[in-house]
């Protein structure tokens, strides 16, 4: 019996390696998910946990401390696990999320030597990101040299920004350099982009916002289905506050707290990514549920300040763009809860942004007041399947140009 040819998608993270499998329908160019889940707590006690695509718990696993710390024993156990439950698919190629294409990459690539070389040299850009991004392509490569894999950028869908809004006011030997905001999120930013416009066409040259608010959050200004400004810049630490990240603050904080509380470059570190955000002003949670149920003022604090933030970058947006036309929530938190819809929509209210609070409540596709003269839409993320469609593409005009 021939197999059928399926694709496989892993996003690798510092603590966590999520994966997906997905089939093309040869009738069509429609992806079918065959499965996902991640393995969680990487160098600590690590735990797989694998759902088919309806959700349903297939599998779950869990390794002690020491075999936790080893990413090749962790991604052999996933392929090892993948191919005997797909029984009548084959992993014909393996799609990346990679944080950083820097400037030049602007679109998704198959990996090749001369690629890695490139990506390694924009470490320093990401360095918390990138080389776990990195290293389940050099395992795969290595086992399997025949593997095609494409890797598939963050930043990619940002490089159609303008001058205006990529460049800080640093000298341009600096800029030069790539000191330069280039944006994150990128993939489903794109992603939802197209789920926007196959819904509604009209809005195709219209300006939009939308709102990616996770555990790690920005905002995105679309203009003809284009990035046209975001929120985050030269690094994932900029704009919003999110869960444990501190979003933008004055650089003179940075000055302050290395001369009059000598932190390094690790405490800083520490401190803007990993103690600040929501669980920095809460000292409860980096959890936007959590935060919601506690009874605690500074959670409560926390909540009031994100909103606060997120309606500030929106309005930001909206002035980059001279306006905007629709305004658009994903991700963890902008799908999922109701309560920071209504208050952002609230603090937008003199833009034109009126939200109804039943269809709001209902966690509904369309969520805007008969009154609103903005349409909102919540819309669902899926930069696994965006992946997967671009790993595809790639292919094609491989064996195209072959």
């Amino acid at each position: 019996m021939t197999k059928q040819a399926a694709f496989l998608v892993l996003n690798a993270g510092s603590s966590s390696l999520k994966f997906s499998a997905f089939r093309q329908h040869s009738s069509s160019d429609e992806l079918e998910t065959l499965l996902s889940g991640q393995v969680s707590g990487i160098g600590g006690t690590a735990r797989f946990e694998a759902r088919g695509a309806d959700r349903r718990r297939l599998a779950e696993h869990v390794w002690d401390e020491q075999d936790s710390r080893c990413r090749d024993t962790l991604l052999q156990y996933v392929l090892h696990w993948i191919r005997t439950t797909l029984v009548d698919d084959e992993i014909v190629a393996v799609g990346h999320r990679v944080v950083h294409g820097g400037r030049a990459l602007g679109k998704p690539m198959r990996v090749s030597p001369c690629l890695l070389d490139e990506l390694d040299r924009l470490i320093p850009l990401a360095p918390l990101h990138q080389p776990h991004n990195l290293a389940p392509i050099r395992i795969l490569a290595k086992r399997f040299p025949d593997l095609e894999q494409v890797a598939c950028f963050d930043t990619a869908f940002h490089s159609t920004q303008p001058w205006l809004a990529r460049t800080y006011a640093l000298p341009q030997a600096l800029t030069d350099e790539g000191v330069c905001s280039y944006g994150f999120h990128g993939l489903s930013y794109e992603y939802v982009t197209g789920q926007l416009l196959a819904r509604r066409p009209d809005l195709a040259d219209k300006h939009i916002v939308i709102c990616h608010l996770g555990n790690g959050s920005s905002v995105c200004a679309v203009k003809g289905g284009q990035s046209i400004d975001t929120s985050m810049g030269f690094s994932a630490l900029d704009g919003l506050p999110m869960g444990t990240r501190s979003g933008s603050i004055d650089p003179g904080v940075i000055l302050y707290l290395m001369r009059e509380k000598q932190m390094g470059l690790e405490a800083l570190e520490d401190l803007l990514y990993k103690q600040s955000g929501l669980l920095g002003v809460s000292g409860l949670s980096n959890d936007m549920k959590v935060l919601q149920e506690a009874e605690s003022p500074q959670a409560a604090r926390a909540v009031d300040l994100f909103c606060f933030r997120v309606a500030k970058e929106v309005a930001a947006l909206a002035a980059s763009m001279g306006g905007f036309d629709a305004l658009v929530f994903t991700a963890g938190i902008g799908e999922n809860s109701p309560q920071i819809r209504a208050r952002v929509g609230e603090r937008l209210a003199w833009l034109g942004v009126k939200i109804d609070a039943g269809a709001n409540a209902g966690n509904a596709d369309d969520i805007a007041h008969a009154d609103s003269s903005v349409p909102v839409f919540v819309l669902p993320t899926n930069e696994e399947m965006m992946i997967a469609k671009h790993t595809i593409k790639v292919l094609g005009q491989m064996m195209g140009n072959a």
